[in-house]
C-alpha cells in the first residue's frame, strides 16, 4: 500500500459495520427466525407470557444497540469516502467487516453464554457444545478478516484522485 495512504479509518468503520450487521444476523436468525433463544431464555424460559414480554424488550436493547453499532459504522464510512488518505478498498473494508463480526461472536459468546449465563445457542440443551461452536466462529471470522485486511496493506492501492474532494 502506498506509504501515503491510511486504511486505519476503513478498518475501524468495517469493525462498527461487522458488530452490528453480524448482532443483527444473530437477533433475526436465531432469536426471530428460528427461535432457539432470546437475550434472557436461560434465566426467563419462554414458559409464560410474562417470561416472553420480558424476552422481547431485552432483545429490543439488544437490536437498539446493534443498530447502533451499525449507524457509527456507516458514519464512520461516510467520513472514509471524504479522505483523500483513506484508500477505497474493497478487500480491507469485507476484511474489517468480517473482523467485527467475530468480534461480536466472539465476546458476546463469552459474556453472555459462559459468564452471565443468560442464552446459549440451543437454550433447549443449555451449554453445549454449540456455544463453543459459536465462538471458534467468532474466532475463525476474526483470524479470516486479520488476514484479509494484512493481505490488503499490499495490494497496490493508490489515493482516490479528485473523486474524494467533491
Amino acid at each position: 500500500m502506498n506509504q501515503d495512504l491510511n486504511q486505519k479509518p476503513l478498518v475501524i468503520a468495517g469493525t462498527f459495520m461487522g458488530i452490528g450487521l453480524g448482532g443483527f444476523f444473530d437477533g433475526i436468525l436465531f432469536h426471530q427466525l428460528l427461535q432457539i433463544h432470546n437475550m434472557l431464555s436461560a434465566k426467563f424460559p419462554k414458559t409464560s407470557i410474562a417470561n416472553m414480554e420480558i424476552n422481547m424488550f431485552w432483545d429490543g436493547l439488544f437490536h437498539s444497540l446493534t443498530y447502533t453499532m451499525t449507524l457509527i459504522g456507516l458514519g464512520l464510512l461516510w467520513k472514509c469516502g471524504a479522505r483523500r488518505d483513506v484508500p477505497w478498498s474493497g478487500k480491507t473494508f469485507l476484511g474489517a467487516y468480517f473482523l467485527g463480526w467475530g468480534l461480536f461472536n466472539f465476546v458476546e459468546g463469552i459474556i453472555d453464554h459462559h459468564i452471565l449465563n443468560i442464552h446459549h445457542v440451543l437454550e433447549s440443551h443449555g451449554q453445549s457444545m454449540f456455544d463453543y461452536l459459536f465462538l471458534a466462529s467468532g474466532l475463525i471470522l476474526i483470524l479470516g478478516g486479520w488476514m484479509a485486511i494484512r493481505s490488503a496493506r499490499t495490494d497496490g492501492a493508490q489515493p482516490r484522485g479528485d473523486f474524494a474532494s467533491r
